[in-house]
């Protein structure tokens, strides 16, 4: 599992909407990116910024923050504490 430094956490994004309200499908290339995730890792923080998230919350977090990676088929991504916008 990936254990982030400093003050950054592992996010597993939500899958993004595969259906519309109305019934019908969305295809790949028109998809949007989630914005949405759980918090899978947190780093330890630092002296002047602790963590304030912890493993289960639910985040919002912004369209292009953070960095994807891929880990036994499974993608996460790993972004600076400051970079959530809120949790649910």
């Amino acid at each position: 599992m990936l254990k982030p430094l400093g003050t950054r956490v592992v996010v597993e994004p939500k899958e993004a909407e595969t259906m519309t309200a109305g019934g019908l499908y969305i295809p790949d290339n028109a998809k949007e990116k989630p914005q949405q995730g759980t918090v899978v890792a947190v780093g330890p923080g630092s002296k002047d910024e602790p963590m304030e998230l912890k493993v289960g919350d639910t985040v919002l977090y912004g369209k292009y923050a953070g960095t994807e990676v891929t880990v036994q088929d499974k993608k996460y991504l790993i972004v600076k504490q400051a970079d959530v916008l809120a949790t649910l």
